[in-house]
C-alpha cells in the first residue's frame, strides 16, 4: 500500500481514538445537548462567529469521518443558531464533510476496485455518467437511506466531485431545512424519531420521485430539441423502413413483419448483402474446396495413397456460385414478401428523421415515411492509399468471386481474419501466396500464442508470410507487377500476378444524405450509435457493419433485434444492446475461435485472471482423426471457475467454442461444464477435459490428504513400525 494511503488510514484511525476517548459519543446525543442547552447558549450569544465555526469544523469532522451525531449536531444547529444561520451552516458545512468523505472512500478504495474489476466498475461508471445526477438526487432527497454510505459508495465511482458537491448540496436542503427547524422546538422532540413522522417520510419518498420526473423532462426537452425545425407527418406509410437487405436489415425486418407491423426493406442491389454474396457463404465454400485439395495431397495421413491434386479452378467457383444459389432463397425477395415485408429495389436518401426519397431500380422516384427508419447499408473492403495500388486491378472479397483462373502467384495484403482465411484457402488450392502483414505477427487482435500456432501452419503449407512489412508503392517493370515494401528500414521487392487488399472494412454511407439530418460518421467511416441502437434522433436506428464495432453477421443480427424492438416500441420501453459474450471465428485451419476476453486484454484491462489450458493431442477424436494439433485456453478469475474468456484453436474450434459461449452467457462455470455428460467419442468432449484440468489445478490438497489416511485406515492398514517389525519376522 502506498505511503499517502497508510498515513491517511492511520490518522482517521487516530482522529475516530480521540473521538472516542474523549467521549464525543457521549456529547452527541440528543439528552446532553438538552442538559448542557442554556450555559451553550449563553457562551455562543457571546461568541457567535466563533461558535459558528467551531460548529461548522465540528460537523465537517463528524460528516467526513462518518461518526454517529450528525442527526443532533443538525438539531442543535436549529436550537443554537436559529433556522436561516442554522441551515446555512449545516448545508455549507454538511456538504463539504459528506465530499471530503467521497474524497477519502475514492482515494483508498477506487484503484484498488478498478484493479480486481475494472470491467465492473467500467459499467458502473459509464451509467453514473449518464444518470448518476438523477440517482444521487433521488438517494439524498429520501432520509430512509443513511448518507455516509451514499458518500461512500458515491466515491468508489467516477463521478466528478463538483457534480457529487452541488447534486448533494441542492438534494440535501430540504431534509436539512426539516431537522434544522425541528431544532429550533427542542425541548418538545424526546428523539430523533420524533422528527421524521411516517406521514414526513412519505413526503420525502414523493420529493424523491422529482429527480426521474426532471430526468423525464429532461429527456423531452432533448427530443423536442434534436427536432427542432423538422414537422412529423400526421400520418405514417410505414411503421418502420429499413436500409439494406444484409444481415442486419433482413433480420430487422423479419422482427417487425412478425410482430405485425407494416415493414419496407430498400435494396438496391442484392438481397442477402455481403455475406451470402461476397463473404461469408462464398469464403466457406472456398475454403472447403481448399481443405478437400489438401486431404487428398496428405492422403497417406489416413493409410491411403497421396495424390497430386488436379482440378479446374473454373470448376471450383462454379462449385462457389452454386452453394450461393443454394442459400439464396433464405434471403429472397419473395420469401420476405411471404412474410409480410414490402421489398422494395432502389436506393433510399434521407429527406427527414420520418422521410425516405426512395430511388427506384426502374427510373422512379416516390417518398415514403415511417415512425422509425433502421440504417443497415452494410460495409466494403477499405483500400488503402497506396501509390499505384489502383492500377494493379486489385481482388477484393467483393470482385474475388468473379475470377475464372486461378493467379500463379498471389500477394495478399493484410494478416486479419479475412486476408488468413483466404491465404490459406489460395496456397491449398495450388497459388505461390505471400502474405503482407505491417505488425508483429497475424491475427493481431488474437494472443500471440494463438498467432504463433496459425503462423506455423501456413508456413508449413508453403505461405510465404511477411510480417513487419508495410507495402509503400506498386509498379509494373518490365511487364511485371511488382510491390515494394518497407520492412525494418530495407525496401523489399515482391514480384506478383495478382493482389488481394484485405486491409479492412469501411462502412456504406454514400448517398445516404445523413448530413441532411446532421449526422456525420466517425474517424473509422461508421455512424455514432447509442446503447439502443439509435442515431441522433429516437426513432432513427442503425445496426451491422454500419454501425460497428464488430464486423461479424451473427454480430449484425444481435444488433438488429435492438434496432427493430427500440425502432418499433422505443416509446414505451428502450433496451441497451449487450456485448458481453460475443464470439467469433477465423476460419483457418487451424480454426480460431474466441469468446470474451484474450489473455492480452485481461492485462490490458488490469483484470486479475488464471489461465487453463488443454491441449487436443490428447483428444481421441483428434488423434482418431488424424488432427491431435492445437489447445483450448479458458480464462478465470483467480480461484474461481466463472469463465472470462475462452478460445480454441484448432479443428471443429468454432462448434467446441458454442459450450463456452452458452456458459458464459447464462453465467455457468467450468464446474457446471464439467458435471455435464459429452457423448464420447466427440470434439466437445475438449470442453470438459479442459474443464478438468482447472478442477485438477483447483483440487483441495489438505482435504485429500485426510481422505488419503481415512481409506488407509479403512482398509486396515498398519503403521509403518508395525509393518516393518512384520517384515523382519518374515525375512527372519
Amino acid at each position: 500500500m502506498k505511503t499517502g494511503k497508510l498515513v491517511l488510514i492511520g490518522t482517521i484511525v487516530v482522529a475516530v481514538v480521540i473521538f472516542w476517548g474523549l467521549g464525543g459519543n457521549e456529547w452527541l446525543t440528543l439528552d446532553a445537548l438538552k442538559t448542557n442547552r442554556l450555559a451553550l447558549e449563553q457562551w455562543i450569544s457571546e461568541h457567535l462567529v466563533f461558535a459558528l465555526g467551531l460548529y461548522g469544523i465540528a460537523y465537517v469532522f463528524v460528516t467526513a469521518l462518518s461518526l454517529p451525531g450528525a442527526a443532533v449536531m443538525t438539531l442543535a444547529g436549529g436550537a443554537f443558531f436559529g433556522n436561516w444561520y442554522g441551515l446555512i451552516t449545516v448545508s455549507i458545512a454538511s456538504t463539504a464533510g459528506a465530499s471530503l468523505a467521497f474524497l477519502i472512500a475514492r482515494f483508498l478504495l477506487r484503484d484498488t476496485l478498478l484493479n480486481r474489476y475494472r470491467t465492473t466498475i467500467g459499467k458502473i461508471d459509464r451509467g453514473i455518467e449518464k444518470d448518476g445526477v438523477f440517482y444521487l438526487a433521488t438517494l439524498r432527497l429520501v432520509p430512509v437511506f443513511p448518507f455516509f454510505l451514499i458518500n461512500l459508495a458515491m466515491g468508489l465511482t467516477g463521478m466528478k466531485l463538483r457534480t457529487y458537491a452541488l447534486v448533494s448540496w441542492i438534494a440535501m436542503l430540504p431534509g436539512t431545512f426539516v431537522y434544522v427547524n425541528a431544532g429550533t422546538q427542542l425541548g418538545q422532540i424526546q428523539s430523533t424519531g420524533d422528527i421524521v413522522s411516517a406521514d414526513l417520510l412519505l413526503s420525502f419518498a414523493l420529493l424523491g420521485l422529482f429527480p426521474l420526473i426532471a430526468k423525464f423532462v429532461v429527456g423531452f426537452i432533448r427530443r423536442r430539441r434534436v427536432y427542432a425545425g423538422w414537422q412529423k407527418p400526421e400520418h405514417f406509410d410505414y411503421n418502420l423502413l429499413v436500409i439494406g437487405g444484409g444481415s442486419a436489415g433482413l433480420v430487422s425486418a423479419y422482427i417487425a413483419a412478425a410482430v405485425k407491423a407494416k415493414v419496407a426493406l430498400i435494396e438496391k442491389h442484392k438481397m442477402g448483402g455481403d455475406c451470402l454474396n461476397t463473404g461469408c457463404v462464398p469464403s466457406k465454400a472456398l475454403i472447403r474446396s481448399a481443405k478437400a485439395a489438401d486431404t487428398l495431397r496428405h492422403a497417406n495421413r489416413y493409410g491411403l495413397e497421396s495424390v497430386p491434386v488436379k482440378g479446374s479452378f473454373k470448376n471450383i467457383m462454379n462449385r462457389v456460385k452454386d452453394v450461393m444459389a443454394k442459400v439464396e432463397p433464405h434471403d429472397s425477395p419473395e420469401r420476405y414478401r411471404k412474410l409480410g415485408v414490402d421489398c422494395i429495389s432502389g436506393e433510399a436518401s434521407f429527406v427527414s428523421p420520418w422521410e425516405l426519397e426512395v430511388r427506384h431500380n426502374d427510373g422512379r422516384t416516390d417518398r415514403l415515411t415511417a415512425r422509425g427508419i433502421i440504417v443497415a447499408t452494410g460495409g466494403k473492403p477499405a483500400m488503402p492509399p497506396i501509390p499505384g495500388l489502383e492500377d494493379m486491378q486489385p481482388l477484393t472479397s467483393d470482385n474475388l468471386w468473379e475470377l475464372q483462373e486461378q493467379p500463379e502467384r498471389l500477394l495478399v495484403l493484410g494478416g486479419g481474419p479475412i486476408g488468413s482465411e483466404l491465404a490459406h484457402a489460395f496456397v491449398r488450392l495450388g497459388s505461390k501466396v505471400t502474405q503482407v502483414e505491417r505488425g508483429e505477427r497475424l491475427l493481431p487482435k488474437e494472443d500471440a500464442d494463438v498467432a504463433l500456432v496459425v503462423m506455423k501452419q501456413f508456413e508449413a503449407d508453403g505461405i510465404d508470410v511477411r510480417l513487419n512489412h508495410s507495402a509503400s508503392e506498386f509498379r509494373i517493370e518490365n511487364g511485371e507487377k511488382v510491390a515494394y515494401c518497407d520492412h525494418e528500414g530495407e525496401r523489399v521487392r515482391i514480384p506478383f500476378d495478382q493482389v488481394l487488399v484485405a486491409v479492412g472494412r469501411a462502412a456504406n454511407t454514400s448517398g445516404l444524405n445523413l448530413e441532411r439530418i446532421g449526422v456525420d460518421t466517425l474517424p473509422n467511416g461508421t455512424v455514432p450509435v447509442e446503447e439502443d441502437m439509435s442515431l441522433r434522433y429516437p426513432n432513427v436506428f442503425a445496426c451491422g457493419d454500419v454501425a460497428g464495432p464488430y464486423q461479424f453477421t451473427h454480430a449484425a443480427a444481435h444488433q438488429a433485434w435492438y434496432a427493430a424492438v427500440n425502432g418499433l416500441f422505443g416509446q414505451f420501453k428502450r433496451f441497451r444492446v449487450d456485448y458481453r459474450v460475443m464470439p467469433w471465428v477465423t476460419f483457418t485451419s487451424p480454426e480460431v475461435a474466441r469468446v470474451g476476453l484474450s489473455e492480452a486484454e485481461a492485462k490490458d484491462k488490469g483484470v486479475a485472471y488464471e489461465i487453463t489450458r488443454y491441449g487436443l493431442d490428447d483428444l481421441d477424436r483428434a488423434i482418431a482423426e488424424s488432427e491431435d494439433y492445437g489447445f483450448i485456453k479458458v480464462l478465470t478469475p483467480p480461484g474461481k471457475d466463472k469463465i472470462l474468456g475462452a478460445v480454441v484453436v484448432g479443428t471443429h474450434a468454432g462448434e467446441i467454442l458454442a459450450e463456452f459461449t452458452l456458459a458464459m452467457k447464462h453465467g455457468l462455470g467450468l464446474n457446471k461444464i464439467l458435471g455435464t455428460i459429452h457423448p464420447y467419442p466427440t470434439w466437445n468432449e475438449s470442453a470438459k477435459y479442459a474443464a478438468g484440468e482447472w478442477k485438477r489445478a483447483h483440487a483441495p490438497e489438505g482435504i485429500l490428504k485426510l481422505l488419503e489416511k481415512l481409506h488407509g485406515w479403512r482398509r486396515g492398514k498398519k503403521s509403518q513400525s508395525q509393518q516393518k517389525k512384520r517384515k523382519e519376522v518374515t525375512t527372519g
